[in-house]
This record gives structure tokens, C-alpha cells and sequence, in this order.
């Protein structure tokens, strides 16, 4: 299984205004306070104009308001404006403005605005690309206990980049993260017990986390704990909570999930039966690119298996998912130019160059043929 290669961009605004405010009193003292330059109250009237909380809601009004408590050095303030530049809605969105502003929050420790402009340097969004800058940054809000900005830096860890190359560390740093609820993090956990990346390989341990993530609706963990229950992996073999787990995510549009569901259709595992079921998965998944389903799908066309049989589209299927370097396909391609048949025309140079295909992506019954026919 591969390790989710996501960073996390965690731009938000990063005070919460209390319900209190909805007391048109307390708004107005807030609106007085911050006439009088308060910037606590300048910063607090920004986010309600941003939010539309008991005001008109008005990103020029939260600009004025923001700029004027971050003139003073509010870090809140700065680090809001800087989401205000960056993301560019009523004001003209600008790199260099949201750079400004995040770097003077993030030089007073304000570990929102540092993972901002970790992210802005990871990307090269408003400055010149760096993964050793975004490393820094990043670093310095992990260590206020930013749980987005662990699993970040986690990544950066196992991926290398920035930083050298440790699967220790990448571990040590998702294990922070996921204490705290990250889902990424609790997969990317579950991921290396899985496959025992620098830590002794233990299903039970992979399945422990896969839990956690999944039970948050982390669409890869979900993918991850169907496949553990399929197998009987770190948990009691059952393909009733297999096909569970294989609906959640495909629901999310994960191909492999839904690849498998339609292979359990296909076979009635733990299900009724269903070509027409197993058809609608299939679909799902090799619309996504997903091989084995593009394969599945090419035969359920030519066998009228689900739908009505179409002999081109099913050699169309199989030759994406053949292109794709499914040996399966690539074997049935082969076939179909040996004999002639589904559509296309008898072609020993086109069979002999499918064989070998699938030979070598290890197809054992290609390997047998293609040693028959030369």
C-alpha cells in the first residue's frame, strides 16, 4: 500500500469568534473598543465582517479592520490579513501581500501563519520554491503541537524532500499528529505497521489505525480496512465487513474500493450476485482509470455479461486497460488477434506482440503460449 502523498495547505482563519457576540450589546462595545484602537477588538470585528456574524458580512470591512490591528503587531490580525491577500476574494488577491503578512505573524511564533508559509514556500506560491524553507517553517509550528503541520512535516520526512530521507522520523512525526486525531496521519500509521517501514511489521497494529482513520470517513483508510477484513488480516476474516468498508469508500469515489465491489458482485461474496451490480462498479472504477475494473468490464461487454453484448466496446475496454499494463488484458487482446475473434482481424504480429506484453508483466499462461508459437 502507498503512503498518502498529500500536503496539507492549512489556511484558516485562526480565531473563533464566541456566540457571546451575537449579543448586539457586546458587538457594539467590541465596534467602540476598536474605534478607540484596540486591537484585540480590531482583530475580533475583522472575523465577525468575515464570518457575517451579527454584521453585514464584508471582506473590505474585515480588511479594514485586520490591517489596522495588524499595524499594532497582532499576530492573529497579520496572519488573517495574509488569508485575506491569499485567497483573493473582494480584495485583489496577492502572493506577496499574504507573504508579508504571514512572515510578520509567523517571526512573532504564531504557528497558524508559520505552516502558511511553510505551505507557500512548499508550493512556490508568492516566493521561489523551497523545500528546505517550507522544512523550517513547518518545523517550528510542529513544534507548537499543530497536528496538520506534523503530518506535514512527516511527509517531508518520508518523501525527502527538504530534509534528508527518514522513515523514523516520518514515523515519530505521524505518530504525533495522529495522537491528536489526524486521519492522514492514523492511515499513514497503519500504512508502515502494514508494510513494516521502519518499525516491526504488525497487522494488528495496522489494522488498530486504519480503524481510527476510517472511523473518521479517511477515504484510504476505509480502502485499507476492507482490504485487512477481506483478508483476514490483524482482524477475523469477513467479507460482510470487507463489503462495508469497500461501500464507504467507493461511495467516496475510490476506484480500487469500487473495483472491488464490483469484483464481489461479480463473484457473490457475502452478496447476492449481480452482473448488473458488478456491471455498475466496474464502470465507476474504469472511468477512473482503474485496470483490473477496465479489463473486467471489457469482457463483461463482450459476454453480454450486465448489459448488452458490444464487441467494440469491449475491445475498446480491454485495450485501455492493456495500454495500461494489465497482463490479463493484454493476454485477452492477444487471444482475440490469434483467433480473430470480438472484432478483430486474425493478426499473428499483433497476438505476438500482446503475448509479450503480458509475459512479461508475469502472465504464466502468456509465457506457456508465446514459448508454442515461436
Amino acid at each position: 500500500m502507498k503512503l498518502s502523498k498529500k500536503i496539507l495547505l492549512s489556511f484558516s482563519l485562526c480565531l473563533f469568534i464566541s456566540p457571546v457576540f451575537a449579543d448586539q450589546s457586546l458587538v457594539h462595545k467590541t465596534e467602540i473598543r476598536a474605534a478607540q484602537g484596540n486591537a484585540e477588538a480590531q482583530n475580533n470585528l475583522g472575523i465577525m465582517y468575515v464570518n457575517g456574524r451579527s454584521v453585514i458580512r464584508s471582506e473590505n470591512k474585515a480588511i479594514e479592520w485586520f490591517s489596522k490591528a495588524a499595524a499594532q503587531g497582532h499576530a492573529d490580525a497579520q496572519n488573517n490579513l495574509g488569508l485575506m491577500y491569499y485567497q483573493g476574494h473582494d480584495v485583489i488577491r496577492n502572493d506577496s501581500k499574504a507573504i508579508e503578512w504571514f512572515s510578520k505573524a509567523a517571526a512573532q511564533g504564531h504557528a497558524d501563519a508559520q505552516n502558511n508559509l511553510g505551505a507557500m514556500y512548499y508550493t512556490g506560491r508568492g516566493v521561489n520554491q523551497s523545500d528546505s524553507k517550507a522544512f523550517e517553517w513547518y518545523s517550528k509550528a510542529a513544534a507548537q503541537g499543530n497536528a496538520s503541520v506534523q503530518y506535514n512535516l512527516g511527509l517531508m520526512y518520508a518523501n525527502g524532500r527538504g530534509v534528508a530521507q527518514s522513515d523514523t522520523k516520518a514515523f515519530e512525526w505521524y505518530s504525533k499528529a495522529a495522537a491528536q486525531g489526524h486521519a492522514d496521519a492514523q492511515n499513514n500509521i497503519g500504512v508502515m505497521y502494514d508494510n513494516g517501514q521502519s518499525i516491526v511489521q504488525s497487522d494488528t497494529k495496522a489494522f488498530e489505525w486504519y480503524s481510527k482513520a476510517a472511523a473518521q470517513g479517511y477515504v484510504l483508510a476505509q480502502h485499507n480496512l476492507g482490504l485487512m477484513y477481506a483478508k483476514g488480516r490483524g482482524v477475523a476474516q469477513s467479507w460482510f465487513k470487507a463489503f462495508e468498508w469497500y461501500s464507504k469508500a467507493a461511495a467516496q469515489g475510490h476506484a480500487d474500493a469500487q473495483y472491488r465491489l464490483g469484483v464481489m458482485y461479480d463473484n457473490g461474496q457475502s452478496i447476492a450476485r449481480s452482473d448488473t451490480k458488478a456491471f455498475e462498479w466496474y464502470s465507476k472504477a474504469a472511468a477512473q482509470g482503474n485496470a483490473e475494473a477496465q479489463n473486467n468490464l471489457g469482457i463483461m461487454y463482450l459476454n453480454g455479461q450486465g448489459i448488452s453484448e458490444n464487441s467494440a466496446l469491449g475491445i475498446e475496454w480491454l485495450l485501455k486497460a492493456a495500454s495500461n499494463g494489465n497482463a490479463m488484458a493484454q493476454f485477452n487482446i492477444a487471444q482475440s488477434y490469434l483467433d480473430g475473434t470480438n472484432g478483430l482481424p486474425q493478426n499473428r504480429t499483433q497476438a505476438l506482440n500482446w503475448l509479450k506484453k503480458a509475459a512479461n508483466n508475469g502472465h504464466a499462461q502468456a509465457e506457456l503460449m508465446l514459448a508454442g508459437l515461436q
